[in-house]
Order: structure tokens, then C-alpha cells, then sequence
């Protein structure tokens, strides 16, 4: 059994993931893709309220199991759309030394902030600025196979290039030469 590809969405919060990722497991038609986002773990917990510390052990675990989780379901054989938002250098390190790199297809989701603070103020379920806060460390490793603008194009085109992309995707792959470069392994 082979394992299963990956297409990794990194992007702020309402930059557009979820929507990209729903029109992928619409559009892709050459495997069965399940959509696991970084959101739905964090649904699961229990709604007690915690203590900055405890919270921050409880988040951090929660996200550490999430990457797993990825892992364990591409191992497997199955094809996985992750949504994520790579704000700290820990997650990113994480990913990388969880997941093959070589079935990683990297997909960078920018918009402008301007346009992040809008839809974030129209979701109404963030807290006003978390995508200002994120905005300049979700991208900083500077390195993906692809990247697109939700500002310029729309989630069904985005899809659409990643599909486009996936059974020509670069070698060495984004996460190949990130793990290279901050782990020293290939």
C-alpha cells in the first residue's frame, strides 16, 4: 500500500483555505481526498474554561496530534487536503519531520491584509486580528511548490491550478528542500 498525497494549505486565517480546500475535494477526481483542518481539531476540545498556560499545553498538543493524525492517514494510502495556519516555527518543524516529504504538495494562500481584516470582520467568528497578527510569520519560510491570492482568484481557480499542479508537482518537493534547510535530512 502506497502512501496517499498531500496538498497542504498554509495561509492566515480567513485567507481563503477552507474555501479552496471544498471546491478540491469537488474538483479532484483521480483518488478519494479527505479535508482535515486544523479548525475541526480544535472543535473537538472540551469547552472548560482554561488558563493561558494550560490552554497554550492544550493547543500545542492538540496541533502536534493533528499533524500525526495527517501522517497517519496519508501512511495509509489516503489522499488528505490539510488546512492549516503554519503562525509559529514550531508547526512547521513539526510538519517536517512528520510528514513525507516528497507526497507534500506546499501550497502558499495569500490575500492582502486589508482584504483580511474585511473578511474577518464579516466572519464575525475570529477574534478581530488574528490574521494581522499572523499575517507576517505564516509565510516567512519563503518556500512552496505553489502559491495563489484569493484577492485575484477565486477558490474553484485556485483548486483548479492546484489540480492542475499535483501530478506534476516539483522534485524536489517545497518540503523536501525545507527540511533540508532547517533539519538537514532529505
Amino acid at each position: 500500500m502506497g502512501s496517499g498525497r498531500i496538498i497542504f494549505l498554509n495561509g492566515t486565517s480567513s485567507s481563503g483555505k477552507s474555501s479552496i480546500a471544498r471546491e478540491l475535494l469537488e474538483i479532484l477526481d483521480d483518488g478519494v481526498f479527505f479535508h482535515l483542518a486544523v479548525d475541526s481539531f480544535n472543535a473537538m476540545r472540551s469547552r472548560r474554561s482554561l488558563g493561558e498556560e494550560e490552554l497554550d499545553a492544550a493547543l500545542r498538543r492538540t496541533r502536534m496530534g493533528f499533524h500525526r493524525s495527517v501522517a497517519a492517514m496519508a501512511e495509509v494510502g489516503n489522499d488528505i487536503v490539510v488546512d492549516h495556519v503554519l503562525s509559529e516555527p514550531w508547526r512547521l518543524l513539526d510538519c517536517l519531520a512528520v510528514l513525507p516529504p516528497e507526497d507534500v504538495l506546499f501550497v502558499g494562500v495569500h490575500c492582502p491584509l486589508d482584504e483580511l481584516v474585511r473578511r474577518e470582520l464579516s466572519r464575525g467568528d475570529r477574534p478581530p486580528g488574528l490574521a494581522a497578527r499572523q499575517y507576517a510569520v505564516v509565510h516567512a519560510h519563503g518556500d512552496y511548490d505553489m502559491e495563489c491570492d484569493t484577492s485575484t482568484a477565486s477558490p474553484r481557480a485556485c483548486a483548479q491550478r492546484i489540480k492542475e499542479l499535483l501530478p506534476h508537482r516539483p522534485r524536489p518537493a517545497a518540503f523536501t528542500r525545507l527540511r533540508r534547510r532547517y533539519m538537514g535530512g532529505g
